[in-house]
């Protein structure tokens, strides 16, 4: 995507407006599109990275699928995800759940993957927090609208 796609995208991100509508719209149209493509097709990676993320449900124990933008690392090896909730109030529901059950499993790139969630602290999320704020300005927005901490996670694939 061109230099001024990006920038504009970014900026409509960041929007109250966005942040209302975004969290009923995307998730719903990436699983379809995810379904509809086995796996190979995100619409919102077309912008930014992303996987289906499934974790276990913090008080119902079922699984739970969930379209989220990632920033893949360096080594191939892991994936941060943001608690971001397009910048509102509440924690999103899935960071509830990594936190009672860390293993987890993620659709990246059409393969499924076998990875435990790690909640970052202190200053390995500082570190991660300055990445990611490289990576997708939009977070600083978010971070701003809010009083809670945004949570970060770090998964990495399973052992084994």
């Amino acid at each position: 995507m061109a230099a001024v796609g990006v920038r504009l995208v970014q900026k409509v991100s960041a929007t109250r407006a966005f942040a209302k509508v975004a969290p009923h719209v995307i998730p719903a149209l990436d699983r379809a599109v995810h379904r509809l493509t086995r796996g190979r097709v995100l619409l919102s990676a077309q912008l930014l990275p992303g996987v289906i993320l499934t974790s276990t449900g913090a008080r119902s124990g079922l699984p739970r699928r969930t379209p989220l933008a990632c920033m893949p690392e360096e080594d191939g090896r892991g994936w941060l995800l943001v608690g971001s909730n397009f910048g509102r109030t509440d924690h999103p529901a899935w960071t509830h759940n990594l936190l009672t059950h860390p293993d987890a499993s993620i659709s990246w790139k059409g393969r499924d993957i076998p990875v435990t969630a790690r909640l970052l602290v202190g200053e390995e999320r500082t570190t991660a927090w300055k990445a990611l704020l490289a990576f997708w300005p939009p977070y600083a927005t978010y971070q701003a609208r809010v009083e809670r901490e945004i949570r970060v996670f770090r998964l990495t694939r399973a052992a084994g």
